[in-house]
């Protein structure tokens, strides 16, 4: 029953700008308030910060007393917020009486950092210089409208050369972001990406040069034999989104210079790792070009002249019909810094150019149903303890999804915050790398029944200690980088003691036929002490990859036509990085060092971890790999490099199982290899292992399942627990 019905029943008291229900504080807040509201319901406060400093002075004036529930009901329509709207230590609650901001009606409430435009103020263009870059064809279909109009300041430029959010604003139409104008379009053959293969100069230092400017990092430069570029106006500013070198570091660079006659084009910034200057997976580069009047040509797509203050605009739809909304709020939409047991409820933050909600030092704030999309920056920050982001919604977002810090590593304090049940998609816009669905550092955080998918690199990137991954859905991820993995960490031999236990991964991209280096999980660069259990791989790419790690445990993993089932190295034995103290990032013992790794607790925790340096450091050993099932993997069922083969006598591998369904050539199997044995069909007679719908990607097993008596150590996954579960927030799950 909705509080405005109850209201009706019970006599109210009106009390320092709200309202005393019983033991209840209520305040109101209505977009559509007459100035000078006390916060009733009949005369609401136009504003969250209204209704804030109302509680603090209510509190200190002892009107609202400590204990007392207060709860902050916003009536539907649009909130714009012209800065941060900030809460501390002042406006905590208590375990028992939480301060609960909440909408008075289900997803009514958007609280957004942007400014609506009427579609009345873009109008044709009429400009002849600005009408003949444009090609012919969309002449009449660009719109213009003048911000100057909308007092809304000037804009930044961009910068030579940035990762991540580009200089603020950006549009959005009907709820979606719009494409900056660029070269080659989205849905152009190649993905929309124009691809490069011979580096001019790679930018990297070159310490013999006899020029001193080239003795430092410097501008690359490459040939790019297509006559693209004599379209463009170099001078007005042209930006190349690009993967430079490696598939997991991309940045943004301007054009320098380009000369035609060469088909050279040299940057105006160096990149850190040098342009085309060698990588794994790829002999050609890619990039696309962006922020060019002269490719506004398909709709949806839109540029700005930041000289003139003028926005251009291919409409994708009828203007009439069109929600217009321009982006221009830099910092976060909400900070809750020291604040506790503040609950948010069934809210929505949008349209804004910087992060959604940051949490510092927090414990026990409440994230609850609310919608947190078409943001430039990342979605939800948390760090503290106890904190619980629940059932949201995070889409359209230029960096992360959600990500989670706190507790201590030194002392092993668990923080528990917890993600859960949150549906988390289409992130990574602008920052395409190292910008997760969730993310997590610190110690003892939780993410759970999450459902993560269309992103260009990772779903989960982790580090620290004793974290738990459970019952989450991922699919659609790493979709245009290499050497990533949906769950990813690396080069540490401390993080020790995360469980991933049954998740499903699925339907990843981003890999190729040569080289596979798509990950389901991957422990990178001898990163240790993970237990990866009782997991569904399908269509996954390399499914589990260990990277020259200790003392992992793999076990009860279900891998499904995947080419390659698990990979174990052992580079730590080969690599020259390997504790390289020209590379602080692979000081493992440093890092394990600085967390006191020899004496309690982690001595105590992890006593493997404690003895390291007295058994063999640089070899992969302690890894278990038990009780798993590989069903029709096609290149290799488990990639050991010559150094593990010569240690598989001292690696516990045993009890698992490789099916080749139908007897087919090109599907791989064990062979005699230690710790597995085979069970093949053939085309008249298959191998059915027992899933209840193999083709709709539903693995779980019936009782008699065939594969349950092949492998008798192959425990049940759960599957039915998996991914998003409906709650009073999520009445009906999201289709995929």
């Amino acid at each position: 029953m909705k509080f405005s019905h109850r209201i009706l029943v019970i006599t109210l008291v009106t009390v320092f700008a709200g309202l005393v229900l019983g033991e209840k504080h209520f305040y109101f807040v209505s977009p559509n308030a007459k100035p000078n509201g006390d916060g009733t319901n009949d005369r609401p406060f136009q504003s969250l910060v209204q209704a804030r400093d109302a509680l603090r002075k209510a509190r200190r004036a002892g009107a609202v007393k400590p204990g007392v529930p207060v709860t902050v009901h916003l009536a539907p329509g649009e909130y714009r917020l012209n800065a941060t709207f900030e809460l501390t230590a002042e406006d905590s609650g208590s375990p028992q009486s939480p301060v609960v901001y909440r909408a008075q009606r289900s997803a009514a409430v958007r609280l957004q950092g942007g400014v609506s435009l009427p579609s009345s103020s873009f109008q044709r263009v009429a400009d002849a210089g600005t009408l003949s870059r444009l090609v012919p064809e969309v002449r009449s279909k660009v719109l213009v409208c003048d911000l100057s109009t909308q007092t809304l300041g000037t804009f930044d430029p961009y910068k030579a050369a940035f990762r991540g959010v580009p200089s603020a604003p950006w549009l959005y139409c009907n709820g979606q972001p719009m494409t900056i104008a660029r070269w080659p379009n989205q849905d152009a053959p190649g993905g929309g990406w124009a691809e490069f293969a011979k580096a001019v100069d790679t930018g990297l230092a070159q310490s013999n040069a006899d020029d001193p400017a080239l003795r430092k990092a410097h501008p690359g430069s490459f040939v790019f034999d297509d006559p693209r570029p004599n379209r463009w106006k170099i001078s007005d500013g042209v930006w190349l989104l690009g993967y430079w070198t490696h598939d997991w570091s991309d940045e943004v660079l301007r054009i320098g210079d380009y000369d035609r006659e060469k088909k050279v084009i040299t940057l105006a910034a160096p990149h850190n790792y040098g342009i085309a200057a060698g990588t794994w997976g790829a002999s050609k580069r890619r990039f696309f070009a962006m922020n060019l009047l002269e490719e506004l040509d398909a709709p949806g797509e839109w540029y700005l002249d930041r000289e003139r203050n003028l926005l251009y605009f291919y409409p994708p739809t009828d203007m009439a019909k069109a929600a217009i909304t321009l982006a221009t709020l830099t910092e976060p939409l909400v900070r809750i810094h020291g604040g506790k047991h503040i609950r948010i409820v069934d809210l929505a933050f949008e349209y804004s150019h910087g992060d959604g909600l940051v949490l510092q030092n927090t414990e026990g704030i409440e994230i609850i149903g609310c919608r947190v999309a078409n943001l430039a920056g990342s979605g939800i920050s948390v760090d503290g303890r106890d904190n619980v982001v629940r059932s949201c919604d995070l889409f359209n977002l230029g960096r992360s999804g959600i990500s989670l810090n706190g507790g201590d590593r030194q002392s092993l304090a668990p923080a528990k915050n917890l993600a859960q049940n949150n549906h988390i998609h289409h992130y990574g816009l602008f920052q395409r790398t190292y910008t997760p669905g969730i993310g997590v550092g610190g110690c003892g955080q939780i993410a759970r029944n999450n459902r993560i998918h269309d992103a260009p690199h990772n779903a989960f990137l982790y580090g620290g200690n004793e974290h738990l991954f459970e019952y989450n859905e991922v699919y659609r991820v790493v979709m245009e980088t290499g050497d990533a993995g949906a769950f990813y960490t690396g080069r540490d031999w401390t993080s020790q003691g995360n469980i991933l236990r049954f998740n499903y991964i699925h339907d990843l991209g981003g890999g190729d036929a040569g080289h596979v280096n798509t990950m389901g999980v991957y422990l990178d660069d001898c990163d240790s002490g993970d237990t990866i259990e009782g997991n569904i791989f399908y269509r996954a790419g390399r499914a589990i990859m260990i990277g020259g790690g200790r003392d992992n445990t793999v076990q009860g993993n279900l891998v499904v036509d995947c080419p390659i089932g698990l990979h174990l190295d052992a580079r730590g034995m080969t690599w020259k990085q390997w504790n390289n103290p020209a590379d602080s990032s692979w000081h493992l013992e440093a890092k394990a060092e600085r967390l006191n790794y020899t004496r309690p607790p982690w001595s105590e925790r992890y006593p493997k971890l404690a003895r390291i340096m007295q058994e063999e450091p640089q070899q992969p050993l302690g890894n278990v790999i038990r009780g798993n099932a590989f069903v029709d993997c096609t290149k290799q069922l488990c990639s050991f490099d010559s150094n593990v083969k010569k240690l598989l006598d001292k690696l516990d591998i045993a009890q698992n199982l490789a099916i080749n369904s139908f007897g087919a050539s090109h599907v791989v199997m064990a062979g005699g290899l230690k710790g597995f044995h085979d069970l093949a069909g053939t085309p008249a007679a298959p191998v059915d292992p027992g899933f209840k719908n193999r083709a709709a990607g539903d693995f779980a097993l019936s009782a008699n399942a065939r594969l349950l008596k092949a492998a008798p150590a192959f425990k049940p996954i759960p599957a039915e627990r998996i991914g998003l579960l409906a709650d009073e927030y999520r009445l009906q799950l999201p289709a995929k």
